[in-house]
């Protein structure tokens, strides 16, 4: 099959709506790292879920990452943010539940101030709290903790992460 080139007078519009609708798709998501003054994470826990989670959500058709997280932090937490630069971007394949791959963007949501005024989302969140770094792993899944810990990496300097998962074996043993 050739590839449409959306320029190309070659190919039809019908013919280039069949072959977009044959590409693969995947669903995206997007969260925000916050962190208190001294250093502790936010998370929320979903009252759809047994574990805590950062907060954001599935972003919608069309919509990009940045604006979704904003999007979704608004309506989870009742706060107005510009999404800070991207910490994390996570790939995770198919786990025998989803039909299909999860995109997962993390971005810096800053640090909140103690008196900042969270409104919780009760359709869909139950808690939040600020997490000790060295508690995380309590309180979340391998694949949220190891996403959590690359974005704080990530907002100490390293640099973005990309996280597939499950992780790549590694190379050395």
């Amino acid at each position: 099959m050739s590839v449409p080139d959306p320029v190309s007078v070659s190919f039809s519009a019908a013919e280039e709506a069949s072959w977009y609708a044959r590409l693969p798709t995947l669903f995206a998501a997007a969260a925000a790292l916050f962190a208190s003054a001294d250093g502790r994470v936010l998370l929320v826990k979903p009252n759809y879920r047994n574990h805590w989670s950062l907060p954001g959500g599935i972003l919608e058709h069309g919509e990009p990452p940045h604006e979704g997280c904003r999007r979704e932090i608004g309506e989870e937490l009742g706060l107005d943010i510009t999404p800070g630069r991207l910490l994390v971007l996570g790939w995770a394949g198919l786990d025998g539940k989803r039909p299909r791959p999860v995109m997962h963007f993390v971005f810096d949501g800053g640090t909140l101030a103690a008196d900042t005024p969270i409104r919780l989302q009760a359709e869909e969140l139950d808690d939040y709290r600020f997490v000790e770094v060295s508690q995380l792993d309590d309180y979340l899944p391998a694949l949220i903790s190891a996403r959590v810990a690359a974005a704080i990496r990530a907002r100490e300097g390293d640099g973005a992460a990309y996280l597939p998962w499950p992780p790549p074996p590694d190379a050395t043993s």
